[in-house]
């Protein structure tokens, strides 16, 4: 593990700062020794994958011990089949505002083949929010400029971290930052990311 990580240190520099953390998209410590930042798009399917399939295993195995803090980053991807990607990250931005991320995030990677498809994004959320009242924040909350914004700060600090696939995990440990192949199994993420913890 310490050859990989030399080996990412002599090939790969250090990326820029990472952007202000919207709590609501986060999962753990904030004080956790890894932070890995995930830039994904909801209508990405290796993105659910690793949302479905490997993110329990993270929060069992480093989350919950407190090893590891994870912070969702939007990545809207663009053209057909994403053509409704950027309405999704509004809501789902928008109900972190409300502290409801996560189910709405769990229910855009659940139902992604329909929505993704037929555009009928609203109506993927409205199923998991089920107060009129929480329904009519997030839909207001979804135009808010600060919304809006922090969704095309966030795909602009991918940008300029050369995320050019999603989805992309960036690791922090140790004061530096480092890319992670893209979608490892989960092997090789737990390896890698054990290879990070302090001795």
């Amino acid at each position: 593990m310490k050859l990989y990580t030399i080996a990412l240190v002599a090939l790969l520099p250090c990326l820029a700062a990472t952007p202000d953390v919207d709590k609501g998209k986060t999962l753990g410590l904030p004080t956790a020794p890894i932070r890995m930042e995930i830039f994904g798009d909801f209508t990405c399917l290796h993105c659910r994958l690793l949302h479905e399939e490997t993110l329990p295993l993270l929060m069992k195995e480093f989350v919950v011990t407190g090893k590891l803090y994870i912070i969702d980053r939007a990545f809207p991807l663009t053209g057909p089949p994403h053509q409704y990607s950027r309405e999704a990250f509004g809501y789902a931005v928008a109900a972190a505002r409300i502290g409801k991320y996560q189910e709405v995030a769990d229910a855009l990677y659940a139902h992604q083949q329909t929505w993704a498809q037929a555009g009928n994004v609203w109506d993927c959320v409205t199923a998991v929010l089920k107060n009129p009242a929480d329904q009519k924040k997030v839909k207001d909350l979804s135009k808010d400029p600060g919304v809006l914004a922090e969704i095309e700060a966030e795909y602009q600090e991918g940008v300029q971290a050369g995320v050019n696939v999603t989805p992309t995990m960036i690791v922090t440990a140790g004061g530096k930052r480092y890319p992670l192949p893209p979608a490892p199994n989960y092997e090789l993420l737990r390896s890698m990311l054990n290879g990070f913890l302090p001795k």
